[in-house]
């Protein structure tokens, strides 16, 4: 079902629901007839003078569901979703485009682009991520006809989930929920664990939404506690809902039960992936965690995080810097906490900047201002 118009943008949907229809071969007399709808309306609606609404969309989905695409699940699936406009309107015609004349590509194709996105999640910004990932989840809907391709899709969701805000209606969350609920139609139990602990994580490192945060996390410790990456994720994510809950004691057993599942399961130092957990990424977590607890074990875990992360990933140092500087506003030095994390976000490029960076920093703006 579509999200209810309420919570849409209608920033460029009408532009597209027109380019669709011209890629389909469609004359907007024709879709008249098959949508009900006057000419003249869907003129003003193609050309942004109206707002598309529910109806309209669904009706466009309708009409132009044959064909070598599933056209309708591409509108009513994405068209509903929460990219930023410029990034749903490029990613969606590109993938559209691609997905006409590309052929069927192999399930290990699909299955190295998705190990290609954990690596490219490491060191390029959201908006960089945006289209790129709109493109794939279009091409990708139209061929899930296997539970690896549903694994494919679940992992994917997830990455896209991460470049987006909690806050709103069709934020993070949202995305977060429909990558579960793909990793269940996969049936591999590893996915479906490591995208419910991923996601819980995501949110809960981030400050966000903590009740789905724990909620996915849970679920994700009743699939199986066996040690693995996506049971650490789980118990990181409910270490920070505890923390940020004010409950120290269970975020520091959550954490002792992430860094068991670390021993056993953690990456390899070199491995550069969303959907690894190698030494330095670890101990940027529990930097994170105790920074926000007040410990001075957060010392100790920034150092290890400087000294095995990889030069080329100097976003997640700037990670590590905004969490010396919350430890600086915690500790009473409002001001100079403040001024040291906005000089280390400053040095990194704007196009590096990541959403985790942004909240962070705001959870930083308001301790400095209120002293809670």
């Amino acid at each position: 079902m579509l999200a209810k118009s309420s919570g849409w943008t209608d920033d460029g949907l009408g532009e597209m629901l027109r380019s669709l229809r011209e890629m389909a071969g469609w004359s907007l007399s024709r879709m008249s007839k098959a949508a009900g709808y006057t000419v003249p309306y869907l003129s003003q609606v193609e050309c942004g003078k109206r707002r598309p609404t529910e109806s309209v969309v669904d009706a466009y989905g309708q009409a132009l569901g044959g064909g070598g695409v599933d056209r309708r699940s591409l509108l009513t699936g994405l068209l509903a979703g929460a990219v930023t406009p410029s990034a749903l309107r490029d990613g969606i015609l590109a993938g559209f485009e691609k997905a006409l004349n590309d052929p069927r590509p192999h399930v290990d194709d699909w299955l190295e682009r998705v190990e290609s996105y954990g690596r490219d999640y490491m060191s390029l910004g959201a908006t960089v991520l945006q289209p790129r990932l709109a493109r794939d989840l279009v091409i990708l809907q139209g061929k899930l006809d296997s539970p690896d391709l549903w694994g494919a899709a679940a992992r994917l969701l997830t990455v896209q989930g991460k470049t987006l805000p909690s806050a709103s209606e069709d934020g993070a969350v949202r995305w977060y929920k429909a990558a579960a609920a793909a990793a269940d139609r996969s049936g591999d139990l590893a996915t479906r664990v490591w995208v419910r602990g991923r996601a819980g994580l995501a949110l809960a490192y981030e400050g966000a939404g903590l009740a789905t945060a724990a909620t996915l996390a849970e679920q994700a410790l009743a699939l199986s506690d066996r040690p693995s990456l996506g049971s650490l994720n789980a118990h990181m994510a409910l270490a920070h809902v505890a923390a940020q809950r004010g409950d120290t004691a269970t975020a520091l057993a959550e954490a002792q039960d992430g860094e068991r599942a670390f021993d056993a399961a953690g990456s390899a130092d070199d491995a550069a992936s969303d959907f690894a957990v190698p030494e330095w990424r670890m101990r940027t977590f529990t930097s994170m965690l105790y920074s926000r607890l007040g410990d001075e074990r957060a010392v100790a875990e920034q150092e290890r995080a400087d000294a095995t992360r990889p030069a080329t990933l100097p976003r997640f140092g700037v990670h590590i810097e905004l969490h010396r500087g919350l430890m600086l506003v915690k500790a009473g030095d409002r001001h100079g906490g403040l001024s040291y994390a906005q000089d280390a976000l400053a040095k990194l490029p704007t196009d590096k900047h990541s959403l985790s960076l942004r909240l962070m920093m705001a959870e930083i703006e308001g301790l400095a201002a209120t002293g809670v």
